[in-house]
């Protein structure tokens, strides 16, 4: 059974990116040293990458290449995508999706982006662990980590660690 795993950077006050999802205070620690929990390495150990409409069309818009060529994409969506910026299937049905994902025997499933759809795998009980990179900086506004859906959890904490340049690591299991 497939592990659904978070990886994600927040600000100090609990933001993803600015309002007008802007990531350039992200972009500044682009060259922080994580050592083992680089998002290379965790890349690697994934087999299946699965992202909302928002995160797409943000990374679609990029001028960067497609990162995942050798993955499984899967964006979550009720729209089609046209001319899609790399190979992926398209998902609208989450409650089906978490139980194909849960039924992959090839590899782990990254949640990548944004805070909506990961609370949607959270409500469901559908998110194993999640790695959360806060950086120390105050956005004062934008996209929160997680929206607000009245959903409460006690996740147990496996490790929390200082990092460079002033981050902190933590990784909880759900």
């Amino acid at each position: 059974m497939a592990r659904i795993l978070g990886y994600i950077a927040a600000s100090l006050d609990g933001r993803i990116a600015t309002e007008d999802d802007n990531l350039d205070w992200l972009f500044k620690y682009a060259d922080m040293n994580l050592g083992e929990h680089d998002y290379r390495a965790f890349l690697k150990r994934m087999r299946t990458v699965v992202m909302g409409r928002g995160t797409y069309d943000f990374i679609a818009g990029e001028s960067s290449p497609w990162a995942y060529g050798d993955k499984r994409v899967i964006v979550v969506t009720s729209r089609p995508i046209d001319d899609p910026k790399g190979p992926l299937e398209v998902r609208s049905d989450v409650d089906a999706l978490i139980h194909e994902l849960r039924g992959l025997g090839d590899g782990d499933v990254w949640m990548l982006g944004g805070g909506q759809l990961q609370m949607a795998f959270l409500e469901r009980g559908a998110l194993d662990e999640i790695e959360i990179y806060v950086i120390p900086e105050m956005l004062g506004g934008g996209r929160p980590l997680f929206s607000l859906t009245g959903f409460r959890a006690s996740p147990t904490l496996i490790s929390a660690q200082a990092i460079d340049k002033g981050c902190v690591r933590l990784h909880y299991r759900f």
